[in-house]
């Protein structure tokens, strides 16, 4: 789906956010820039180079034990082509962060060394995390610090303000709120967002983000669709007959023996949300 869309969810903090990043990029040594490993290109924020402009960064993908690695693993490429430093992790992984630390280490020792040449202790180095909303950057800076200092939850608008954490590896980490653009592209990067609970449940119509999900395990994972839905292939023409079984499944019914249609939408963004459909990668245009 290439086509414009003039869906869009852009709350005042996430322009405050930027202005203050703005604001205190001169001090940041380096960025750690979080994207979704499910949605490599759609979790990307659209003016991200501009806002940083040329700091040191890290793109970390997260969430690598949800997606689906062949196609992920070609996203890893293609930004390591176009120049980044690229780490695919598991946050869940409770060692998988430290390759973040040792990486962090690698790219800053210049200016450590500058340092030790004038007789001075290492820099405590300023870090910035910034990323979409719900793409894991409380849960990197808590396993950084071995502590909870940062809220995490799988919706988004979890964190509203800007804060200095610390952390146990020498590293000051601003925590910033999760950050989208005024507009979407494409409707394809929008119901990717709203998938993965980057976006509200209110700004694309449930059915729809459950019809889009229906079919994208349908075209690339149809194994998962049987397993999880019993159905053998999803027809967006016959979308009641898809609804029925999955609704008969889970006991989606209403008065009069009907199908719950909002019900069995909300369970397939849920499975989603809640991470029991896994193995899966949204974003294919590569």
């Amino acid at each position: 789906m290439d086509n414009k869309t003039n869906i869009n969810w852009y709350p005042g903090h996430m322009e405050k956010t930027k202005r203050e990043i703005t604001k205190l990029l001169p001090i940041i040594d380096i960025v750690y820039e979080l994207i979704d490993a499910r949605i490599p290109f759609s979790s990307k924020i659209v003016d991200i180079d501009k806002l940083i402009k040329n700091k040191v960064r890290i793109l970390i993908m997260t969430k690598k034990d949800l997606c689906d690695l062949k196609v992920t693993n070609k996203w890893v490429k293609y930004y390591e082509d176009k120049g980044y430093k690229v780490l695919l992790l598991n946050l869940n992984n409770n060692n998988d962060y430290k390759k973040v630390i040792d990486l962090t280490s690698e790219v800053v020792k210049d200016i450590n060394y500058k340092r030790f040449l004038k007789g001075l202790k290492p820099k405590e180095i300023k870090s910035l995390v910034v990323g979409i909303p719900n793409v894991g950057k409380s849960t990197l800076i808590n396993k950084m610090a071995g502590k909870k200092v940062a809220n995490v939850g799988n919706k988004p608008g979890i964190t509203k303000v800007n804060s200095w954490l610390k952390t146990k590896y020498n590293i000051l980490v601003l925590d910033t709120p999760g950050i989208l653009w005024p507009k979407f592209s494409s409707e394809e990067i929008a119901f990717n967002l709203a998938c993965t609970s980057a976006i509200k449940n209110e700004v694309l119509p449930i059915n729809e983000v459950a019809i889009y999900i229906l079919n994208t395990l349908n075209k690339y994972y149809p194994r998962i669709l049987k397993e999880r839905y019993n159905l053998d292939n999803f027809d967006e023409t016959n979308i009641e007959d898809a609804y029925s079984i999955i609704g008969r499944k889970i006991g989606a019914i209403t008065k009069g023996n009907i199908i719950d249609f909002e019900k069995v939408s909300n369970m397939v963004i849920n499975d989603l949300k809640n991470e029991y459909l896994k193995g899966i990668t949204l974003d294919r245009g590569i």
